[in-house]
């Protein structure tokens, strides 16, 4: 999704959970989220979120209209689906701004006080929730600016040859559109950064030191064999917070159990600073292997890092 703008239709409050809430003039917003809300709290899910849009197709379908509030959500909003946003996109109205940290939540059921008032509650399928990341004031009638957050990716092949332009680099391309298509699925905005350079670890280490505060991401291709010139885990892994070992132990037994060449690869994964780094073979059918079980923990690994417990 792109940026966009969102009408702040209601805002509302209960000190309460688990019932509804009441359309209230403002709501204050702090590091524990609305002031005076039961909701509010050392947590992730500190204010609810329910777009207009939800309600109107409610009505819709059930023939009952609804209030704002009844299903509990803290601002009822115009604007977008709000089921279509993605954890970590930022919600921003003049000072105050919130960070989306879950889409949906587990339906309480039969204890629910919402669903046997109002016969069904669209919050567990259509509301998103958030945290407080900077406070302040949000008035029925303000309007908040949506802006999707974009995971930056550092593609790095690491080749004699291709740096002298002896050799058409494969192995990076094949990272950047495995990427692109993942997340393009996914409605999440990427952007990739490429740069191809010599098996020379003090360009490597240049990069890395560069791209650990500014990338989301880091995957290096190529120097992971046994070679002279093959140098990529040996200056990774010291530069290493935290290494992160059983995905390349599981792919390694995974496709080494057909191919045992497969075994020899001492690729290294962990996180850098704020990076995730991943040091991949240089082959395009290595890089297809390894992408097909990275790609799944990726989202998840960010979402970690910043404190989501999305499990």
């Amino acid at each position: 999704m792109e940026n966009a703008s969102i009408k702040i239709v209601s805002v509302n409050i209960s000190d309460r959970k688990g019932i509804v809430k009441s359309p209230s003039g403002y709501i204050d917003l702090d590091s524990k989220g609305v002031r005076g809300d039961a909701h509010a709290g050392n947590w992730h899910r500190q204010v609810s979120l329910l777009g207009i849009e939800s309600m109107e197709r409610f009505t819709a379908q059930s023939g009952r209209e609804v209030s704002f509030g009844e299903f509990a959500e803290n601002i009822t909003t115009r604007g977008i689906e709000l089921a279509d946003t993605s954890p970590l996109d930022r919600l921003v109205s003049g000072n105050t701004e919130l960070e989306i940290t879950q889409i949906g939540k587990k339906c309480h059921g039969k204890t629910c006080a919402i669903l046997k008032e109002v016969g069904d509650c669209v919050m567990p399928r259509e509301g998103i929730f958030a945290r407080v990341v900077r406070g302040g004031r949000l008035n029925a009638g303000d309007t908040m600016e949506y802006r999707p957050r974009k995971f930056r990716f550092l593609v790095i092949t690491l080749s004699d040859r291709a740096s002298r332009g002896e050799y058409e680099d494969k192995s990076g391309p094949a990272i950047s559109r495995i990427l692109t298509d993942h997340f393009g699925l996914r409605k999440r905005e990427i952007i990739i950064e490429s740069a191809i350079i010599p098996d020379d670890e003090k360009q490597l280490r240049m990069f890395l030191e560069r791209g650990k505060q500014n990338f989301d991401f880091i995957l290096t291709t190529g120097g992971t064999g046994v070679g002279m010139r093959d140098i990529s885990p040996d200056v990774v892994r010291p530069m290493l917070d935290k290494e992160i070992p059983g995905i390349m132990e599981m792919i390694r037994v995974k496709f080494g159990e057909s191919k045992p060449n497969a075994l020899l690869s001492r690729g290294v994964a962990g996180l850098m600073g704020y990076s995730f780094v991943y040091t991949l073979p240089g082959s395009v059918k290595a890089v297809n292997e390894y992408m097909s079980e990275i790609i799944k923990t990726m989202e998840h690994l960010v979402y970690m890092l910043h404190g989501l417990d999305n499990h």
